[in-house]
């Protein structure tokens, strides 16, 4: 049999294993169908692994190259919030605490203030504003010492291992950091947002709006107000290793107000900054300046934030396929588990749990709880048995209900699937978690078909100059409009389309591409 037609028995079903494969007698008209949707010039030059199970029996219904390992992108979510939920626990929640060494007498604290953060990846400025309130009640007016910012419980370093360094200035590539701050209701943790508004007449100096207000970051503005109807070349960009912000090129005049995102440098100093503002608008007078240490043994605690749980947080997480929400559940397992909040410590508690769930984990490398890192190598094997074995979590329904859904246009509700495979059988039915880097794409959750029976699927697709997304949805519409009895006709192979993705997760609501 020649190579291109290799069958193989998988869990009693004859499945097709290589691109490209001819129809056998052997196959299943599911089979047949999956092959003629990856029998696809995207394919050419490039890899693709697509498995399909069956939720309830795990009997493998497809397998096309289901244990060579790819760059998953996103799709390494699954296994970080799966984890999270199963070893912190869907009650877990985050503070952030404000403590003292000497107590409150007259009004005043005579010492050092101490900011310290737990890794809540949401706290917004409306929390610093309330930990000042608190301050304020306890009867304190003024901080002889200082204001010391402590984001010891996890390590100091930023970034992922692996990280492109380009990515450092945009939202999805924050630094990581026990103690941070969210702009926005999206929890975009360790950034903040540039607001922009044409001037008054074209060649004007733009307007712009940092938000929170913040003495961390400086702009440096030399973007100008073009003519109505000019292009936008409008750039944000914060310069490596500083806090300066440099927004350059052209805003045309009567454009509505831009947003944009920028990472922070040591975003521990950027919380402590807008809280310190925060106790100036109670009221509360800090002598001292501004610095990072480590809260002393045996200071009180004067006031404190707690976050949502982690399983309220997994709708804006996965939904949104937030990255710093992954990583900074990554560090919280390891500190929680290990005693060591950081990467190595708590990607071990993830390979663990996943262990625990069946996975072969000596036949994948997760390098990062986001799947930014582009040393992440997944299996879709692996994938659909931590799918089919999840099920059985007492907090699954949750979970599930957390994964982006095909085709439905509520960004909490559809996610980075709301634009989707609108208006088919798979909207509102497939639940999976989308995943994009450069020459990287995947999809892997739950659909139903006609005939009721659910479904698990895990398909990742590498190193493709033409972008094979139309042939993933035609697969997930494929599964979503199935029946044994009466077949859907024949699948169509979706017309390819050049790839112009740059390294991000380009499904992402606010990412520029």
């Amino acid at each position: 049999m020649a190579a291109a037609a290799v069958l193989a028995v998988v869990a009693g079903a004859v499945v097709s294993q290589s691109v490209g494969s001819t129809a056998s007698a052997d196959e299943t008209p599911l089979q047949t169908q999956l092959d003629q949707l990856l029998t696809n010039s995207a394919f050419t030059g490039s890899q693709v692994d697509l498995v399909v199970r069956d939720a309830a029996t795990g009997d493998t219904l497809y397998n096309r190259n289901g244990g060579n390992r790819l760059m998953p992108a996103s799709n390494t979510k699954l296994f970080t919030s799966a984890a999270a939920l199963g070893v912190l626990g869907p009650a877990y929640k985050f503070h952030t605490d404000v403590l003292a060494t000497s107590p409150v007498k007259d009004g005043k604290i005579l010492g050092d203030l101490y900011l310290k953060g737990y890794g809540d990846p949401t706290t917004l400025q409306a929390d610093y504003v309330a930990l000042a309130q608190q301050l304020k009640a306890a009867g304190v007016q003024r901080v002889v010492g200082n204001l010391v910012a402590d984001d010891s419980y996890f390590d100091r370093v930023r970034l992922g291992d692996g990280w492109a360094g380009d990515d450092e200035s945009s939202y999805y590539s924050a630094q990581i950091s026990a103690l941070t701050l969210a702009p926005n209701t999206d929890y975009d943790s360790g950034t903040a947002i540039v607001e922009t508004l044409p001037g008054a007449a074209a060649g004007d100096p733009v307007k712009l709006t940092m938000v929170p207000a913040n003495g961390v970051l400086k702009i440096v503005n030399t973007a100008t107000t073009g003519a109505t109807g000019s292009a936008n070349t409008l750039v944000v960009v914060r310069e490596h290793g500083t806090n300066t912000v440099r927004v350059s090129g052209s805003f045309p005049l009567g454009a509505a107000k831009s947003t944009k995102w920028v990472t922070v440098w040591e975003p521990q100093l950027y919380a402590a900054d807008v809280f310190r503002r925060a106790l100036a608008a109670e009221g509360i007078k800090v002598l001292g300046r501004t610095k990072g240490a480590t809260t002393p043994t045996g200071a009180a605690v004067l006031a404190k934030d707690e976050s949502m749980t982690v399983g309220e947080l997994m709708t804006p997480f996965m939904k949104l396929s937030n990255n710093m929400h992954a990583e900074h559940l990554v560090k919280a397992m390891g500190a929680a588990v290990k005693g060591q909040g950081t990467w190595p410590a708590g990607l071990a508690v993830v390979t663990d749990y996943a262990k625990s769930k069946g996975v072969d984990t000596s036949t994948i490398r997760i390098n990062d709880g986001s799947g930014l890192a582009r040393k992440v190598n997944l299996t879709s094997n692996a994938i659909t048995t931590l799918l089919l074995a999840v099920q059985q979590e007492p907090w699954f329904q949750q979970w599930y209900s957390a994964l982006p859904i095909a085709g439905n246009p509520d960004r909490f509700i559809g996610g980075t699937l709301a634009s989707r495979m609108r208006n088919t059988p798979a909207a509102n039915n497939l639940h999976a978690k989308t995943g994009t880097l450069t020459g990287a794409t995947a999809l892997s959750g739950y659909v139903t078909t006609k005939d009721g029976r659910k479904l698990v699927f895990s398909m990742i697709s590498n190193n493709y100059l033409t972008t094979p997304r139309p042939v993933e949805d035609a697969v997930g519409v494929l599964l979503a409009s199935w029946s044994d009895q009466t077949p859907p006709a024949a699948a169509a192979v979706p017309e390819n389309r050049r790839s112009t993705q740059p390294v991000c997760e380009s499904e992402w609501v606010k990412a520029a591409c």
